[in-house]
């Protein structure tokens, strides 16, 4: 039954969907259901006391700052920390380059309502980060999609792709979500001279890099960028806009993320940040910077590594104990997630009432295939569960699999 707000909806708002992940984490609320359908992190992980302590220090210290209103490019000190910390990694940044943002899911929206016209194509991964095909849908982006295998996006079908005049291409190098996997050296370098050779920017969004749990890590695409074009200037002035997070290091409740960028593109943003919040919690900002800075971080990201390199390992061992054959799986260095892919005849979507009904849950994979296919994959996240939950889990996901093809049960 309609009602008579269902007329005075904006046009844009018929291209607006519900996130598939964000209604199956209402399952996560049974607290009988073993769920590796979200993305998040483990809460055993949370640096509490340095929290607490923050929050003390800060309302001490700073609370005539912390609680009032404060610049829309976001609190200095952290902006300057990020730029000591991208510096690291080989690219020279300053301040000018930095805006905080709500959380990675504000920087999409924002990328999207400054660069996005209605019909515009967008060049993406397939599948690809449901939250940014949902951040920009509401402005009228279509979809150009490039496959991926073990090695990231296959940059041989890229240049083809390019010809149909993308405005952006949209990548997640390091572990991406959905599958896991890490974009390839070789295939970093070709993405790069396609995209310059064509004219088309890069948003690199890298929000798990810093959680390896074995290889070598590859420098991101916004370095190899800064490193191709060598102007000599402090300030980047390259191709790539560069998205990161706390969410995964230290917690996503801050909703804290950032934006690296050309000046004039940071300009850009702010104007937009301004007609939508006016600017980032301060208050979450100054926690975060005193959590953060004196070296704390590196050292909590290496127990994260240890933590979630654990329980990547247990999910894979259980895989490979009760999964039955015809299923296979990526093997990713890092991040949160792994990807499963079953037989052409099977349907993830029906799969998972099954497996509901076994008190265990992920995220059937269509929703991140933005021109359709990927019945038959499925996400699973192995960050959030401990151990034996994760053995517990993926022996009733193995015995629903196994009914669902016909297979015998691992014992």
């Amino acid at each position: 039954m309609q009602t008579p707000w269902e007329y005075r909806f904006a046009q844009r708002t018929q291209r607006m969907g519900s996130s598939a992940i964000r209604e199956l984490l209402k399952l996560t609320e049974q607290p009988d259901i073993i769920s590796f359908g979200g993305g998040m992190p483990a809460p055993d992980v949370f640096p509490y006391e340095q929290f607490m302590e923050a929050c003390e220090r800060v309302l001490r210290d700073q609370g005539h700052l912390a609680l009032q209103y404060g610049a829309t490019e976001g609190y200095k000190p952290l902006r300057e920390m990020i730029v000591r910390h991208t510096n690291r990694l080989g690219i020279e940044i300053t301040a000018e380059n930095i805006l905080i943002t709500t959380g990675s899911q504000q920087a999409l929206d924002l990328l999207g309502k400054i660069l996005i016209n209605p019909g515009d194509r967008i060049l993406v991964e397939s599948p690809t980060y449901l939250g940014a095909l949902q951040a920009w849908a509401g402005y009228g982006a279509e979809y150009v999609t490039v496959p991926m295998d073990e090695h990231g996006m296959i940059t041989d079908a890229l240049e083809e792709a390019l010809r149909t005049g993308p405005k952006f291409i949209y990548v997640l190098p390091n572990f991406q979500n959905p599958t896991g996997v890490t974009l390839s050296l070789e295939r970093r370098h070709k993405l790069i001279e396609l995209a310059d050779r064509y004219g088309v920017p890069i948003v690199e969004d890298d929000p798990y890099g810093q959680l390896r749990y074995e290889g070598e890590h590859l420098p991101g695409i916004v370095v190899l960028d800064s490193q191709l074009r060598e102007n000599g200037d402090q300030c980047y002035r390259g191709n790539v806009i560069y998205l990161s997070t706390f969410s995964k290091t230290l917690a996503p409740g801050l909703r804290l993320a950032w934006v690296v960028a050309p000046p004039e593109v940071i300009r850009k943003l702010v104007q937009a940040k301004q007609g939508a919040d006016l600017h980032t919690s301060t208050f979450n900002q100054l926690v975060a910077y005193e959590v953060a800075h004196g070296g704390f971080l590196d050292q909590h990201v290496k127990l994260i590594q240890k933590v979630y390199g654990e329980r990547r390992n247990v999910m894979l061992g259980a895989m490979d104990a009760y999964f039955p054959p015809g299923v296979e799986w990526t093997h990713p260095e890092g991040g949160l997630f792994l990807w499963g892919t079953l037989p052409e005849d099977q349907n993830a979507a029906e799969v998972l009432k099954a497996a509901v009904e076994q008190k265990v849950a992920f995220v059937p994979g269509a929703p991140f295939f933005p021109t359709g296919g990927g019945h038959n994959t499925m996400r699973l996240n192995f960050s959030n569960a401990n151990p034996e939950k994760i053995q517990t889990g993926i022996a009733r996901l193995g015995k629903v699999l196994s009914e669902k093809m016909g297979q015998p049960v691992s014992s």
